[in-house]
């Protein structure tokens, strides 16, 4: 098998195991994919920006997998250049790759130009490639934006000419992308659609908004707790279910939630930080209006604004019984995740 001189380091194995296409490896959910991949004997090619910056990725998933058989490939969502070389000869590709921030860019296209582009280069790269099957890490936001209070499975798709914001519209547009460039086509694409991902990071702070926020949380920083309530999910169950989504017969074609069945509101959350002995962490909650009266001048505020009372519950039937996920209590996640960023 030949990607490029550094995926030679493969060549020799008598007993060749599947190799998977990591793209934004050095994520905080890329991580925990690479990690479980190889936990699992998968061979990972996982693709950054440098090479020559890849030694703290490493080091991270080292802390939680073997690491003998990983290797970092130069490639950038937003240029042609590389991916059909680092593509060739995987078997595998899991598509990680996307920005993700709370606060509501100046120009949406500062998310969306990544995630769609992105997308049509990694599924035509795999296209070219012959790879057997991908799987996209989508959201459930490309599902129930803007969408009122109420109960929504897999078929459920949010209306990107609506009001829905820029992360939305971006994870929404680079999904139907991916479901459109496989159409007529033999490759296998599964969609996995989390929910707001906590969890302890790999490396240090990790680069995770949700980890930004659980910071910020037992830090202190957060005066009020705003009234949002989301569907959760541990981003080590994120990982699994990837991987699960690769080889399970019955996975091709659909789009698995991975997200607490029942909203966890922020207030829930606080609580539980609260009683595991992060005394700083607020207990009042702020009135919408408060928060509405910020977005005015506060991009992160804004993005909070269409989440403001809103109960949105998931039918993730499908995602226990194809995938097999056992889902971890949030309660256990908040806990673990608080205690690796306080350390």
């Amino acid at each position: 098998m030949k990607i490029n001189n550094n995926v030679e380091l493969f060549e020799g194995d008598e007993h060749m195991a599947n190799t998977v296409l990591v793209t934004g490896i050095s994520g905080y959910v890329g991580q925990h994919v690479a990690a479980e991949l190889l936990r699992q004997g998968y061979h990972v090619v996982g693709t950054v920006r440098s090479v020559d910056k890849s030694a703290p990725s490493r080091n991270a998933i080292a802390s939680a997998a073997p690491v003998e058989n990983l290797v970092f490939v130069e490639a950038d969502l937003l240029k042609d250049d590389q991916w059909d070389e680092v593509t060739a000869g995987c078997d595998y590709v899991v598509h990680v790759a996307s920005p993700f921030v709370l606060a509501e860019p100046k120009d949406e296209n500062a998310l969306i130009a990544p995630a769609v582009e992105g997308t049509r280069r990694v599924l035509g790269a795999a296209l070219r490639a012959h790879v057997k099957r991908v799987v996209v890490t989508s959201s459930v936001v490309a599902m129930t934006a803007a969408k009122p209070s109420g109960l929504y499975g897999p078929d459920s798709w949010s209306d990107v000419d609506g009001a829905i914001g820029a992360y939305a519209k971006s994870k929404t547009l680079a999904e139907l992308a991916a479901w459109d460039m496989v159409k007529g086509t033999s490759l296998e694409l599964v969609a996995i659609n989390p929910g707001f991902i906590l969890g302890p990071p790999l490396s240090g702070g990790g680069d995770g908004q949700s980890v930004s926020m659980i910071a910020g949380l037992i830090a202190g920083k957060m005066p009020m707790i705003p009234d949002v309530a989301m569907g959760m999910v541990d981003v080590r169950d994120v990982a699994r279910l990837h991987v699960s989504a690769l080889t399970a017969a019955d996975a091709p074609g659909q789009r698995f939630i991975a997200a607490s069945e029942t909203p966890y509101e922020m207030s829930a959350l606080a609580s539980v930080l609260r009683s595991a002995g992060y005394s700083k962490v607020p207990s009042r909650k702020a009135p919408n209006v408060a928060i509405k009266i910020m977005s005015m001048f506060d991009r992160e505020a804004k993005g909070m604004v269409p989440q403001l009372g809103k109960k949105v519950s998931y039918d993730a039937r499908t995602t226990y019984d194809v995938l097999g996920w056992e889902q971890t209590p949030i309660e256990t996640t908040l806990v673990e995740m608080a205690a690796s960023i306080s350390r």
